[in-house]
């Protein structure tokens, strides 16, 4: 039985650079502050950072395979706070995991934290889904 203030299994998620190449083609976003340290620190940036998107997808893969399939999942959003920095040779981490906000009609809403690093790269995620 899920009550509210369970805590869910985090899940950390591993991104790297070839990964930032994966989905910059797939996404057809091929903004250079994704694949290119140099461009990345000229315009103030740590270092190379991963798309937004790919870190709300991977966030959505959580709450998707909780929810036992993304046709279960009603809502989700978040606010994109701090980017995940993703220095070349490197493995980083996108660390996820959820608190049950609300338990109500055949719905769960979520809580989510998103960190890499130790530190939160989303604001205000929640998810709300049929369980």
């Amino acid at each position: 039985m899920i009550e509210v203030g369970t805590v869910l299994d985090e899940k950390v998620f591993y991104l790297d650079r070839a990964l930032l190449k994966a989905y910059a083609d797939a996404s057809g976003d091929q903004n250079p502050i994704h694949q290119n340290e140099e461009f990345a620190l000229s315009v103030g940036l740590p270092n190379v950072i991963a798309h937004g998107m790919l870190t709300m997808a991977l966030v959505g893969k959580y709450v998707s395979d909780f929810a036992g399939g993304s046709v279960n999942v009603l809502e989700y959003s978040a606010r994109f706070i701090k980017p995940v920095i993703v220095p070349a040779g490197e493995k980083v981490d996108l660390t996820v995991t959820a608190t049950v906000a609300e338990v109500a009609d055949g719905k769960i809403s979520l809580s989510l934290s998103a960190t890499s690093a130790g530190v939160k790269v989303l604001g205000m995620a929640k998810a709300v889904v049929i369980k």
